[in-house]
């Protein structure tokens, strides 16, 4: 209610300057960053703006490479590797990248048939320092990175401290190492930290299990202070989004609270939206960091503050978060790893008997009602089949 009509016009008219993605280190600009650390792209292939013509002889080096790897037959799954993986976690923990990567990656290794879940991720984001200065935790976007020497910079200074599998096989038909070692760019010092002075210790993205998320939940911390990483407070139960953005809307929710938003997972949703709607209108309202948010679902890579999500079992598989009810007390411990209910299990076992069963959603048949009963957990990525691991042939060679 601060702004005209007028000035929001003029606002959304500057807002996206020109074509491609959104610039800061949200979910398509993490995983672009992904795909080069994972040894997919050619180094340097996804960090160019769109409109930018040096985009064309990537283009061309890209084709080459596709006769070079038919040529030496090496495949997506010789690439694809538990190794690889973890380099392509360490970039998402060190530039401060999107929740959504705790999602991607799990799925992602399970379709390779490789053991690698959220809590694997997660042990990597604990133990890889922050020191890429990117929005929305940090003052820089997509662009800078690029103009600074981009993802390959990065890990050359993640090589620098033992945390790259430098074995690895790319793209480019060459080991990562090989190629890191043609790259000349070095660290900055503004966009890129040198890896000996990061912006923080641990990872920009946090992973957090306890009684109310025995398979784990994340949160994204990159420009959070210390002091804002712990909360505790009641709890403010929503069965859907569009409830608790009413609510937000409304302003009948208080200071202080942990506004749980459920029933929004893989099969709950079903499709486990983003919350973006509501975490927005928190920032908007000023709240952002008087007030927590915990859900089943997940958000944008552009959302801030103190933000939970995946937590898993989802409600609609009778997860603790299902058994919430509003005053019960959360505490969220982003510098511990923890994320708890101050309920016993005696208590939650007795919610548990008269639980009523799965939120009805208008999805009771076609595709989403399909998706909705083959779907698995956020833990392994959401997956809905049983992945590379129970394949009895190579497509490939069929």
């Amino acid at each position: 209610g601060q702004n005209s009509d007028e000035e929001l016009r003029a606002l959304e008219k500057v807002a996206c300057p020109s074509a491609g993605a959104c610039g800061g280190q949200f979910t398509a600009n993490t995983m672009a960053c992904v795909s080069e650390a994972i040894g997919l792209a050619l180094l340097n292939s996804s960090g160019a703006p769109a409109p930018y013509e040096s985009r064309d002889a990537y283009s061309t080096a890209s084709g080459l490479a596709v006769m070079e790897l038919l040529e030496k037959n090496i495949r997506s799954r010789d690439v694809v590797t538990r190794k690889s993986l973890e380099n392509a976690a360490r970039v998402v923990a060190c530039t401060g990248g999107s929740t959504n990567a705790g999602l991607h990656l799990p799925a992602i290794a399970h379709e390779a048939g490789i053991d690698f879940d959220l809590d694997d991720v997660c042990e990597i984001f604990r133990d890889t320092p922050y020191f890429v200065d990117l929005k929305p935790g940090g003052k820089y976007v997509a662009k800078d990175l690029y103009e600074v020497g981009g993802v390959p910079v990065v890990m050359k200074e993640l090589r620098k401290a033992g945390l790259i599998h430098e074995d690895c096989m790319t793209a480019s038909g060459e080991t990562m190492g090989e190629a890191l070692d043609k790259i000349e760019g070095e660290a900055d010092g503004r966009v890129i930290y040198p890896i000996e002075n990061p912006i923080t210790k641990t990872g920009g993205v946090v992973g957090l299990k306890g009684n109310l998320a025995p398979e784990g939940a994340i949160v994204k911390v990159a420009g959070m202070g210390e002091e804002e990483q712990v909360f505790t407070g009641p709890a403010r139960v929503f069965e859907c989004e569009e409830d608790a953005f009413e609510a937000v809307k409304a302003r009948t929710y208080k200071e202080g609270e942990v506004i749980v938003i459920r029933n929004e997972g893989p099969a709950g949703g079903p499709g486990m939206r983003e919350m973006l709607a509501t975490t927005a209108a928190l920032s908007g309202q000023g709240m952002g960091k008087k007030v927590a948010l915990i859900t089943d679902g997940r958000f944008s890579g552009a959302t801030r503050g103190f933000c939970v999500g995946h937590v898993g079992p989802e409600a609609a598989h009778c997860g603790p978060i299902a058994l919430l009810e509003n005053g019960d007390s959360i505490t969220i411990d982003a510098i511990k790893g923890e994320i708890s209910v101050a309920l016993s299990e005696e208590e939650l076992a007795e919610r548990k008997k008269s639980w009523a069963g799965p939120r009805e959603t208008i999805y009771a048949t076609g595709a989403l009602w399909k998706y909705a009963q083959l779907v698995g957990g956020a833990k392994l990525g959401a997956v809905t089949h049983p992945g590379g691991k129970n394949e009895r042939h190579v497509y490939m060679d069929l």
